[in-house]
């Protein structure tokens, strides 16, 4: 199989003159882009980075990111991208995890890099995009280093959270994200010289999955620093193409009241994904965009598993229901639902989502024993708890550990807790997830405080905005003056608690 640099250099080679990244006013063909990652390429073996080193990332979308995505893999250095809503705190955990020897920063987000150096015994060097960023990159070599690339090794490591609410990095190679790329795109509709990708998640996470596949077909990668509702739909008016869209989004979009002006001729497919889509929405935004919504389902160590097109989504199937469902088994997939021994169970029997794609993680990096508990004799075991019909629709209803989806990012309830009982006031505190009209579900905190103690319920807020990042932070705060209730053998009925909030609703999973 091709190595993730060779594909990219081809296409940059095959469509030289074509347009390949749009970012506002700015146009780069695939040659100019091209050079450009070539030259900061160079720019990271200047510094005496070499292949396999890590090298991780902070910005929003841009030409520069473009710049990061190409010279990474020209380079075979392995990309570590890091979440901007994220608290310094952990961006130096996800630097320190994966042994980074280099970050690159985007100005406006230098302070949150603040001291991280001197958090990691093996970071060498803070590039800081600043105001003389053209100026450096012309100054390097243009000359391809072209480096040799064995299909096995890492390309990228890819964060995500834990129980313990600590991130995890999960490292794919060149092999397994070519083959996960061949399998994002192989439901869509064909991808041709001269379409467009619409990237408002960043390109750094799930949104990155199309930005490969559309530049080696020769189309062009439109990169939004952020998401604005309006201004996506116009996009996707003028560009159509394709766009990554968690269900938050669409939401957003549906509800604008100017947009039935535009057509969207042009659009071929919007794939949503990153958290449960509500049927309301899904049929709102089919009725705005036509036949051109698919869904699937994964996780960062897996994906996609599970796919559904427009016409699986929105049409009638005997014994299944497709809008409560989060797709169908992919054809190069395999799927189980697992019971506590873990052991494959039957049609319509709720248990434990255990997957295995040809493009999963290779290991959670610096993690062997955790390796091994998610990834049991090839196959990665998800900690969702859903069911399979008969006809291979997967429906989520549960989740084995605590963790939170609210609006597409994961929240794990551990984080909040220690933050929280961090605070003097504070006897214990329970994290749990509710309903949530926009979100999908939102972390819900339950305190009870040492006797004769106050503390305002904002205090709490900003403590785990503070600490943790602005999108990990309890919505509401419900003080108790009693002990949170226990199981059998002492711990806080977590579960109990929760189903207080979901009284009436028949699954545990809520969408936008």
């Amino acid at each position: 199989m091709i190595n993730v640099r060779d594909a990219l250099r081809r296409a940059a080679m095959w469509n030289a003159d074509r347009i390949a990244i749009v970012s506002g006013s700015r146009r780069l063909t695939f040659r100019e882009a091209w050079g450009r990652g070539v030259r900061l390429a160079n720019a990271f073996l200047e510094l005496g980075l070499v292949p396999g080193d890590r090298v991780a990332v902070l910005e929003d979308n841009s030409v520069e990111a473009s710049d990061f995505f190409l010279a990474t893999a020209v380079a075979n250095l392995v990309r570590v991208p890091l979440y901007k809503r994220n608290a310094p705190e952990a961006h130096a955990h996800m630097i320190r995890q994966t042994g980074c020897r280099a970050v690159v920063v985007a100005h406006e987000y230098s302070d949150e890099l603040d001291g991280v150096k001197a958090a990691s015994a093996e970071l060498r060097h803070v590039v800081v995009r600043g105001p003389d960023y053209e100026d450096w990159l012309k100054s390097h070599s243009s000359i391809d280093p072209n480096p040799t690339i064995s299909d096995d090794d890492y390309y990228v490591i890819r964060h995500s959270g834990g129980t313990t609410g600590r991130s995890k990095g999960m490292a794919f190679s060149h092999r397994a994200w070519m083959e996960t790329e061949r399998d994002w795109t192989y439901r869509l509709p064909p991808i041709e010289a001269g379409d467009a990708c619409t990237h408002v998640a960043p390109i750094s996470h799930g949104s990155g999955y199309l930005f490969v596949p559309i530049w080696i077909m020769g189309g062009y990668n439109i990169l939004e620093p952020k998401f604005d509702a309006s201004r996506v739909l116009h996009l996707l008016s003028e560009h159509g193409g394709f766009f990554f869209a968690v269900p938050t989004m669409l939401s957003d979009i549906v509800a604008l009241t100017d947009k039935e002006r535009l057509s969207f001729d042009k659009l071929k497919a919007i794939a949503i994904a990153g958290a449960p889509i509500r049927p309301q929405t899904a049929l709102s935004a089919r009725a705005l965009f036509g036949e051109r919504l698919h869904q699937f389902y994964g996780q960062t160590e897996a994906v996609p598993a599970t796919w559904m097109t427009p016409r699986e989504w929105f049409g009638e199937t005997i014994d299944s229901e497709p809008l409560q469902s989060v797709g169908r088994v992919m054809p190069f997939a395999r799927l189980e639902i697992r019971d506590e021994e873990n052991r494959p169970v039957e049609a319509g029997i709720s248990g434990e989502v255990a997957l295995q794609v040809s493009g999963q993680m290779e290991l959670i990096w610096g993690e062997p024993e955790m390796t091994a508990e998610r990834l049991v004799d090839g196959w990665v075991l998800t900690g969702d708890i859903g069911r399979l019909d008969e006809n291979g629709y997967l429906y989520l209803v549960d989740r084995k550990d605590d963790l939170i989806i609210s609006g597409g990012f994961n929240i794990w309830p551990a984080e909040l807790e220690i933050a929280i009982a961090s605070l003097a006031e504070v006897r214990e505190v329970v994290v749990v997830s509710a309903p949530h009209p926009r979100w999908g579900e939102t972390p819900v905190a339950i305190v009870v405080l040492h006797e004769g103690k106050q503390i305002p319920p904002d205090t709490i807020i900003q403590t785990c905005a503070d600490r943790l990042g602005g999108y990990k932070k309890p919505s509401h705060v419900i003080f108790r003056s009693e002990l949170l209730p226990r199981t059998a053998v002492g711990k806080i009925a977590r579960k109990q608690i929760r189903e207080t909030f979901w009284e009436g609703i028949n699954t545990r999973v809520s969408g936008a």
